[in-house]
């Protein structure tokens, strides 16, 4: 391929395949939504869902990319509209709570749930704890830039209450809860940012 070819476009068929099971993975769960159904709704031949997709986990797959692009822009943009300082950001990020857990049809994370369904060690469960790290990575790295004495233990704590507030929007579907995540998150910022006080 010469340098000045560039890369042809998803085509229409894969991309209607890929939107129905969007939809459809998330709203009733990836081992409910057998092939057949997602080839009914995406209006497309068989023989062309398997041109694309030859295997449900590789459709599966495709899915959890879409949804990370998603999610992951969310969380920067929450982040980046709290201004430049890194430590602002730790805290702005958990913005992205609130649209999430109040939109229509709301069923928690994407990733926790393709989790639960998967077993480790496959391509699906692999794509989920890829997505878990790199979230984790991105917040580790404002972390450090905003001075923590331990950025990886203050990444793992707010990446965990961002999960349990994801969990807290499927279960109890709470409107305070993005609020209370956020201020949890001002909270373990604050402290990991504290100056320690010199030995007495």
């Amino acid at each position: 391929m010469s340098a000045t070819t560039q890369t042809r476009p998803p085509s229409a068929a894969r991309q209607r395949i890929l939107d129905a099971a969007f939809v459809l993975f998330y709203a009733r769960g990836i081992r409910a939504v057998g092939i057949d159904l997602i080839i009914a709704e995406s209006g497309v031949a068989k023989a062309t869902f398997y041109k694309h997709f030859p295997a449900k986990d590789d459709l599966v797959v495709a899915y959890l990319d879409k949804v990370d692009a998603i999610w992951t822009s969310q969380l920067k943009e929450a982040a980046e509209a709290a201004g430049a300082d890194p430590a602002s950001q730790l805290v702005g990020l958990f913005d992205a709570l609130s649209s999430a857990c109040r939109r229509d049809g709301y069923r928690g994370c994407a990733f926790i749930n393709a989790a639960a369904e998967s077993q480790p060690g496959t391509a699906v469960h692999d794509r989920t704890v890829r997505h878990k790290g790199a979230v984790l990575e991105w917040v580790r790295d404002l972390a450090r830039s905003a001075g923590a004495p331990d950025p990886e233990s203050l990444a793992r704590s707010l990446t965990l209450l961002l999960d349990g507030g994801l969990a807290s929007g499927a279960l109890d579907a709470s409107p305070e809860a993005p609020a209370v995540a956020k201020a949890s998150a001002g909270a373990l910022v604050a402290a990991a940012l504290r100056p320690t006080p010199p030995p007495t």
